[in-house]
């Protein structure tokens, strides 16, 4: 999630500052070495989310280490920024591995004279500590596929050659309609823009209702890259858009495909077990303080309805293609069962 400067006009998203890409054969300067990164993350931030989701489907656990930030991002200079705490295992406050506090430190160690936001995801060299890239799109289609023999045997094909067009394309609507349209509305400066903004979030939904009626994935029979690109929002829309960022038309819940869609995903490995509820509504409702003074936490929805049956596998279709699941989610890694995010 990068940090946002908002001005009069409505939300602007800073341009991702550093996008060095990681690849099997080095060709872009960087090679995937096993243990050589680490993945700073904040798990309420549905970007981070995306890579998070992407190196467990393909078993990357061993591969890049995981540091999780707190969900409630401390001040400093001025700025809201992304800390490590003892709540999220980080001993005195610094990470164990990169021996920092604030992700910036790590920008500032790649470049002293950065002064742009700081976002989250942040790909960390733990060599020399400096952040190699920010940018979670690239960062989901190298691990998808560039990494070479370093990725588990049995990993789905996320991002298919044959489909790339087709994923690209829904992506970009899902984007600029939903995964963005709802930081639109909930930043909206008036209520020109607010209409404008929730518009666009429910007549994207409305698409995807209709899509997704009929198939039990966005694009083939199989997860990709456009599933997960979707479903880090859809996993936070009744727990923060529709009531922190006034999205309120109607609750994921009501649209019956894509609720069913998003509850099959969330029994999938590499969704549901990589989803922390109770730091989704701790940042949203305790750090947007323009949008709620109070910093009041609302306490639902209930959490137990991602576990109820979903009928899905009735369409066809398989979460991993011809590959099989992940493993277990590693011991360090695991978030809290459902009951205790509630």
């Amino acid at each position: 999630m990068r940090v946002d400067r908002l001005s009069t006009e409505e939300i602007q998203r800073e341009p991702l500052a550093f996008d060095d890409r990681i690849t099997s054969d080095g060709r872009f300067g960087r090679t995937a070495v096993a243990g050589r990164y680490r993945l700073v993350v904040s798990r309420a931030c549905p970007w981070a989310h995306r890579v998070v989701m992407t190196r467990r489907l393909m078993g990357l656990e061993s591969v890049v280490s995981l540091a999780v930030t707190d969900p409630l991002q401390e001040t400093i200079d001025g700025d809201l920024h992304w800390v490590f705490t003892e709540r999220t295992g980080s001993p005195r406050d610094r990470d164990p591995v990169l021996g920092i506090h604030a992700l910036r430190e790590a920008y500032l160690a790649r470049d002293p004279d950065y002064d742009g936001g700081v976002s989250v995801p942040g790909l960390v060299d733990v060599t020399n500590g400096h952040l190699v890239s920010n940018d979670y799109d690239l960062l989901c289609v190298d691990m998808a596929t560039e990494w070479g023999d370093l990725v588990r045997t049995g990993a789905p094909d996320l991002y298919p050659r044959s489909s790339r067009a087709e994923i690209d394309a829904i992506g970009a609507e899902v984007y600029r309609d939903l995964n963005n349209g709802v930081y639109r509305a909930g930043f909206a400066p008036d209520q020109r823009r607010y209409d404008a903004a929730v518009r666009d979030v429910f007549t994207r939904l409305d698409a995807l209702e209709e899509r997704l009626a009929g198939r039990r994935y966005l694009v083939g029979d199989h997860v990709t890259l456009a599933d997960v690109r979707l479903w880090s929002t859809l996993v936070r829309f009744d727990a923060a858009y529709h009531g922190h960022f006034k999205c309120n038309r109607r609750k994921l819940i009501e649209y019956p495909a894509l609720w069913a869609y998003a509850r099959d995903l969330f029994q999938t490995p590499g969704f549901g077990d990589t989803t922390a509820l109770d730091h989704i509504r701790d940042h949203y409702y305790g750090v947007h303080t323009a949008i709620n003074p109070s910093g009041i936490v609302a306490v639902g929805p209930d959490p137990r309805g991602w576990l109820t049956p979903h009928h899905r596998e009735e369409l066809g279709g398989s979460p991993f293609g011809d590959g099989t699941p992940p493993g277990p989610v590693p011991e360090s890694e695991r978030v809290p069962p459902l009951d205790e995010q509630g």
